[in-house]
């Protein structure tokens, strides 16, 4: 189906779940990094009683209550959206600054891609962490949902958007790019994530437990089963 959008427009889409307390720091963040580019803003709330959405203070903000799952909420904000580019912004995660703009000159040639990661830590070796994810997404061509994907809008229309299932949303939705021929591309660029999942759990459990979710989905583990060792809490929301 052909979809009407604007071109030159960049929609960003933050999922969010219990973020009210962060919410207006990373859209404060996002027009900081449009850098006076047109940019719409679409957060997608999985709680059904817009807890999220009630604390955005930006009038211009697109609000949407979704089915929870970041795979859900963002389908629901990309159908919203009216840009011929379209962002995933974790709610928990910031944009260089120029960032839109290093996006959009990277759509000048590619149909896909990420940012590279890092985390809001002193912990060297959360930190280092990061920097293996980022050897590791520019290996294989499958950037987490923290690194920020952005896509061609008709391209991610094309291919029927993230699956919906509890986790690995983001890594079946760079497998069904490779297998549909596109490369995408990992920017020089950083975004930054909040390293308090780590803090929570331990920045050794975390980092294992991933590795080992990661296997169980490569070989066949339903993603399902696999939700319940990952999925962010709302006991996690920043205070």
């Amino acid at each position: 189906m052909l979809r009407n959008t604007t071109a030159g427009l960049t929609s960003v889409i933050i999922p969010a779940l219990c973020e009210a307390s962060a919410i207006n720091a990373v859209v404060t963040n996002v027009r900081e990094a449009a850098g006076g580019l047109p940019v719409e803003i679409i957060v997608a709330d999985g709680d059904p009683d817009g807890s999220t959405l009630a604390a955005i203070a930006d009038p211009e903000v697109v609000g949407i209550v979704s089915s929870p799952g970041r795979g859900a909420q963002m389908n629901a904000g990309a159908a919203a959206a009216s840009g011929d580019v379209l962002l995933f912004l974790h709610a928990d995660t910031r944009l260089p600054g120029n960032g839109l703009r290093h996006v959009r000159k990277a759509m000048h040639e590619h149909e896909a891609g990420a940012f590279r990661v890092c985390y809001d830590t002193r912990s060297r070796w959360v930190r280092f962490l990061g920097e293996m994810s980022n050897l590791r997404a520019r290996m294989e061509r499958i950037p987490y949902g923290d690194q920020t994907h952005f896509f061609r809008a008709e391209t991610f229309h094309s291919l029927g958007g993230y699956p919906e299932i509890p986790i690995m949303e983001d890594v079946e939705m760079f497998q069904k790019l490779a297998a549909s021929g596109v490369r995408p591309v990992l920017l020089r660029e950083r975004v930054t994530t909040s390293a308090r999942r780590y803090e929570a759990e331990g920045p050794f459990v975390r980092p294992f437990r991933n590795i080992g979710l990661r296997l169980r989905h490569r070989f066949g583990a339903d993603p399902r089963s696999l939700a319940g060792s990952y999925r962010p809490q709302c006991h996690l929301e920043r205070k």
